[in-house]
């Protein structure tokens, strides 16, 4: 793959978009929503196998010079993170197909639109750019939420519109703050800016604290929990694959290029909000009666834990960050799919009103077990090397820069047990309730107007069909595959991380010097 074919990327979804808005066949909208996913992650590994011996591809739009022109950039970090939000993508799209919100009103055409910001904004050089490629992202988000949502949720979407429009304007707040300083927004030409200019620092900091907001970093987290389990499943899934990670993904990549070995003068408050993050995500899932809104308190908890290996800015710090970011996300929209499926057939994903699915859908406890595996960091799952690089990662954080002395890696290393205790006690609920148990006789759908539901009786035809589980099925043999091919893949996390902390092949790749 070449470098002038980076912008296709981000515009093929565009385009995509349109077609599934003129032509309203439901073969062709069906196609496309699974297809443009699935050719951004196959150019995704197009582009890894590139950089195998070019670490960085650098296109300018319009052929203007470095530092005026849009840069559009690729190195091994966004092509990983392409990889795994195409895939993640194509298969929530496919839940949709499979519960039947494809037919929703411009679903596809919404979702299409949703590829491209996320694409644009992983493979621009551009903090002007990462604005706009952002909105992209959420224009369609708002629509989605509200095209397959119902009156219950359009309450915790209005939630999840006024938090991102709050953040987007203290965003673009700092990206002008950063121009008015420095008088560009190009990353490569803010490299290492920060580290003699107060001035610069504070608009950086501004930039990082929209992104904080935008990624779930507590304490600004608390729209994450209530609003996204009010989406349905294929949303929340598809949610949780890009909007937090795009975000995690930004704040990576604009530390690094601005503050590299240097750490910032805040970066114990960054060690102790990530800490905190981890263990308040963890502890707080056992305070849940909802399966999705258990699982969206473990997505609060694994930005704790991306975060961590940018805390302590090492490559093998920063390759665990990246290898569990990658993690997290096949594993949380598995998982989430999976919840989908128990909720799309029995109607409800409250504690109090499931038990015994282990007998009834044993093929779904099979993915759910391993699903849970994978957040613990149990094998044959890929949070087990997660977890194990980021251990790794953080040993040596007395040595790293920003260190607070030689109990940091203990206190890091600590955390990350604390965290994973309280994950597997919290999740062990979730299973007694669920899965453990005699059979269901009966069942209550959740009634949207009043949330009661009347018992139903269960009958031979109430299961969940292969076509429901397939989604969260090919996620978790992501999971597994990950696991098995970890020789394989950290490699490829740690020439990300190399990315991050060797700038100059970054900076000559798009400046030209």
């Amino acid at each position: 793959m070449t470098a002038a074919q980076l912008p296709l990327i981000a515009t093929l979804p565009l385009l995509a978009a349109a077609l599934a808005v003129l032509v309203r066949r439901p073969a062709i909208q069906r196609a496309l929503m699974l297809v443009v996913p699935a050719g951004t992650a196959a150019a995704g590994v197009a582009l890894l196998v590139e950089h195998t011996h070019t670490p960085v591809l650098a296109h300018h739009v319009g052929g203007f010079v470095p530092g005026v022109a849009i840069p559009f950039v690729s190195d091994s970090l966004s092509a990983t993170m392409l990889v795994v939000t195409g895939t993640t993508t194509a298969a929530c799209a496919a839940f949709l197909m499979a519960t039947g919100e494809d037919r929703y009103r411009f679903v596809p055409a919404l979702a299409l639109m949703l590829t491209a910001g996320v694409n644009g904004a992983l493979l621009t050089g551009d903090l002007f750019n990462l604005f706009v490629f952002i909105e992209v992202m959420l224009l369609p988000s708002y629509a989605l939420l509200a095209v397959t949502g119902t009156w219950r949720r359009l309450g915790a979407g209005r939630l999840f519109i006024l938090v991102n429009l709050l953040t987007s304007t203290i965003l673009l707040f700092g990206v002008a703050f950063v121009y008015g300083v420095t008088g560009t927004v190009t990353l490569a030409a803010l490299a290492g800016v920060a580290a003699g200019d107060g001035r610069a620092s504070l608009a950086i900091v501004v930039v990082l604290l929209a992104l904080s907001i935008k990624g779930a970093v507590v304490p600004v987290h608390g729209w994450l929990p209530r609003a996204y389990p009010a989406t349905s499943a294929g949303i929340m899934a598809m949610f949780s694959g890009l909007h937090t990670k795009v975000a995690l993904y930004a704040i990576y990549r604009i530390y690094a290029v601005v503050y590299g070995a240097a750490p910032a003068p805040w970066v114990v408050a960054l060690a102790v909000l990530a800490v905190v993050t981890m263990l308040i995500g963890a502890i707080a899932t056992s305070g849940e009666r909802r399966l999705r809104a258990a699982l969206a308190w473990q997505m609060v908890s694994g930005v704790g834990h991306i975060l961590l290996g940018l805390v302590v800015f090492t490559a093998a710090s920063l390759a665990a960050g990246v290898f569990y970011l990658a993690h997290h996300v096949v594993t949380m929209a598995a998982l989430l799919l999976a919840a989908g499926a128990i909720e799309h057939v029995y109607g409800t994903g409250r504690y109090d009103r499931l038990q015994g699915l282990m007998r009834r859908e044993p093929a779904l406890t099979v993915l759910v077990v391993l699903g849970l595996f994978s957040l613990i960091g149990f094998p044959p799952m890929s949070g087990l090397f997660g977890k194990v690089a980021l251990v790794l990662g953080v040993s040596g954080a007395d040595a790293a820069p920003g260190s607070l002395g030689g109990w940091t890696p203990a206190a890091y290393v600590g955390a990350i047990l604390i965290a994973s205790l309280a994950t597997l006690v919290a999740l062990q609920r979730l299973w007694v309730d669920v899965f453990w148990g005699p059979p269901m006789t009966t069942y209550r759908p959740d009634d949207q107007r009043t949330g009661r539901g009347q018992p139903t009786p269960v009958t031979d035809d109430v299961r969940v069909s292969g076509r429901l589980l397939a989604p969260a099925a090919a996620l978790v043999g992501v999971s597994v595959a990950m696991f098995a091919g970890a020789g394989v893949l950290l490699p490829v996390a740690q020439r990300a991380a190399a990315g991050l902390v060797q700038l100059q092949p970054y900076v000559e790749g798009v400046l030209g010097r």
